[in-house]
């Protein structure tokens, strides 16, 4: 199918619904055994409140906690920042929390911070969820049976 396609282009006998790439799309797509995922997520969980508790995803492996606070102290005033980190090898498991003083600071370093590079790493700073109650599921599997 990638011959004809490639034949087509060659001639200059292109479909109409996208050109060579719609026509290597459809080949590729329609032998395929499993259906593409949907790009629609309706189960995604909505985002936190706002609080002065960020989750900080994306971290390299060589992020140090120390860095973290750097990174995020020129936006407010840092309480508290930790980098979570293996039990075994003590490199980052890629993910933190910084806590700021007030909400306000907390917004603006999600602002500055945000898709930003940190240790040549793209992070994400978002609002960190509040840790469940024990013995309260927060399992969405478990809501949907």
């Amino acid at each position: 199918m990638a011959m004809t396609a490639m034949r087509a282009a060659a001639t200059g006998r292109m479909t109409s619904q996208g050109g060579l790439r719609g026509m290597l799309y459809s080949s590729f797509t329609s032998g395929l055994p499993f259906a593409p995922p949907q790009v629609n997520q309706p189960n995604k969980e909505p985002p936190a409140d706002p609080s002065p508790n960020l989750f900080v995803s994306g971290l390299s492996k060589r992020t140090t906690t120390e860095g973290l606070h750097a990174a995020f102290t020129k936006f407010g005033e840092v309480v508290h920042a930790r980098v979570v980190t293996d039990r075994n090898s003590g490199y980052s498991k890629g993910f933190g929390f910084v806590r700021y003083a007030t909400v306000e600071d907390a917004e603006t370093g999600i602002k500055g911070m945000d898709g930003k590079f940190l240790d040549g790493w793209v992070i994400f700073a978002e609002y960190a969820r509040p840790r469940p109650v024990p013995g309260q599921s927060d399992n969405t599997f478990a809501r949907r049976q």
